[in-house]
C-alpha cells in the first residue's frame, strides 16, 4: 500500500504546484450528492484493505478505498455491524466515500449518526502530507473533533486515507410492524413512543402507512410488538423494506427518480407537525427527518424548514443553482473558509462540492 499512498501524494503535490483541481472519488456511488463535480478524478480505490479489526474491542480500521460490502461482510462473521447503517447507493461504495458523505441510514434514529462512530482518521492534506487524528480505541479522545470534522466534509478538506469506527453487536432479535396512520398521527405516535422504553431502532412513514422496526433481546421485542400492534412482516419482508429505505429503492424514492422531481432532505425537531408543503413526503427517524419529493421552489421549502428550526438539503435532482445545502450565515462561512485554507491551502480538493465559495 506504500506505493498507492505515494501515488496519491504525488498527484496532490503536482496539483498543488499547478493549482489544478482534483475530484476525490472512490466508487462514485454518491456523485449525485452535492454541488459541482469539478477537477481531474483522483481514484482512491487503489488504497484499500482492512487495516485492523478487533471484534472484542468493537473497533474496525480500514483504508478509504475499501468497499463497504467487504467491511460489513467481515463484521457479520463476528455478529457485528456498522450501527449507523450507511447507505451504499451501489455495490462499489467505499468506506472513504461513506465517511466523506456523512450519510446515515434508518438505524440512526436509535444508534446515532456516522459522525458519532468515528474514532480516528488518517488524511492527506493539500500539501500531500499524511496526518493522523484521534485513535483506534473508544477511550482515545486526542484529536477527536478533527476526526469528526472530516465526516460529511465531502472531500473538500483532504483525502480520507483511513477511518477507525466503533462497531456494535447485531441485535439478537428484530421485528418489523406496519400500521395505517395519517402523517400527523404517525408523527405524534412516534414521539409518544420515543418517551417510552421501547426497542424501536427505525421508523418510516409514507402514503398513510407507518413502518416500525424493533431490535433487541427476544423478550423485549415480543413485549413491544404486543404494545404497538399492527401487521407483523416476516423477516425477509422486513429486511427488504428497510433496505429500500436505506438504499432509496423504495417506491417513494423510485417515483422521485422517475418523475425527475427534486428530492429534498429536511431535518427538523421530531415533534414538528406535517410541513404541509406541496409534494409527497416520507418521514424517518421518529419524525426528525422529512424527505419531500416536490416541485416547490427552494425558498418555499427552506422557509418552511427554517420556521421549524431546521434546514433543508436538495438531495437529488432539481436546479442546483439554488444551492444544494442550506446557505450559511457569514460567520459560519468564514469558519468554513478558514478550515479549507488550513487543510487545503491551494484549494485543490473537490472545488465547489459543498459551496461555490469553497
Amino acid at each position: 500500500m506504500d506505493s498507492a499512498l505515494d501515488k496519491l501524494s504525488e498527484a496532490v503535490r503536482g496539483a498543488g504546484r499547478s493549482e489544478r483541481g482534483l475530484r476525490v472519488r472512490g466508487g462514485g456511488t454518491k456523485d449525485f450528492y452535492g454541488q459541482a463535480l469539478e477537477g481531474e478524478v483522483l481514484d482512491t480505490r487503489g488504497y484499500s484493505g482492512i487495516v485492523a479489526y478487533e471484534p472484542s474491542e468493537l473497533v474496525v480500521t480500514a483504508r478509504c478505498g475499501t468497499r463497504l460490502a467487504e467491511i460489513e461482510s467481515a463484521m457479520r462473521e463476528h455478529g457485528q455491524m456498522l450501527a449507523f447503517e450507511p447507505p451504499h447507493f451501489g455495490e462499489d461504495a467505499t468506506l472513504g466515500g461513506a465517511a466523506a458523505a456523512g450519510l446515515s441510514g434508518p438505524r440512526r434514529q436509535s444508534a446515532g449518526a456516522l459522525r458519532d462512530f468515528v474514532l480516528g482518521v488518517k488524511i492527506m492534506d493539500g500539501r500531500g502530507e499524511a496526518l493522523s487524528f484521534g485513535g483506534q480505541v473508544m477511550k482515545n479522545v486526542a484529536g477527536y473533533d478533527v476526526s469528526r470534522l472530516m465526516a460529511g466534509s465531502l472531500g473538500t478538506l483532504g483525502i480520507l486515507l483511513e477511518v477507525s469506527l466503533k462497531v456494535l453487536p447485531l441485535p439478537p432479535a428484530e421485528a418489523t410492524l406496519k400500521l395505517e396512520l395519517p402523517e400527523d398521527k404517525a408523527i405524534e405516535t412516534l414521539n409518544k413512543w420515543g418517551g417510552k422504553p421501547l426497542p424501536i431502532s427505525a421508523s418510516a412513514w409514507s402514503g398513510g402507512e407507518l413502518g416500525v422496526r424493533l431490535s433487541g433481546v427476544d423478550s423485549a421485542v415480543k413485549a413491544a410488538r404486543e404494545k404497538i400492534g399492527g401487521e407483523l412482516l416476516d423477516a425477509a419482508q422486513g429486511e427488504r423494506f428497510w433496505a429500500g429505505i436505506r438504499e432509496q429503492t423504495d417506491p417513494f424514492f423510485r417515483r422521485a427518480v422517475e418523475t425527475a422531481a427534486p428530492l429534498w432532505r429536511i431535518s427538523v425537531p421530531s415533534i414538528t407537525p406535517p410541513l404541509k408543503l406541496p409534494g409527497e413526503p416520507l418521514v424517518e427517524w421518529g419524525g426528525a427527518l422529512r424527505w419531500l419529493c416536490s416541485q416547490a421552489d427552494a425558498r418555499t421549502v427552506r422557509d418552511a424548514a427554517r420556521r421549524a428550526a431546521g434546514h433543508a438539503t436538495l438531495f437529488r435532482g432539481g436546479d442546483k443553482s439554488v444551492g444544494v445545502f442550506q446557505p450559511l450565515a457569514p460567520p459560519l462561512m468564514k469558519i468554513h473558509k478558514e478550515l479549507k485554507r488550513e487543510f487545503d491551502p491551494h484549494g485543490i480538493f473537490n472545488r465547489g462540492r459543498m459551496y461555490p465559495e469553497l
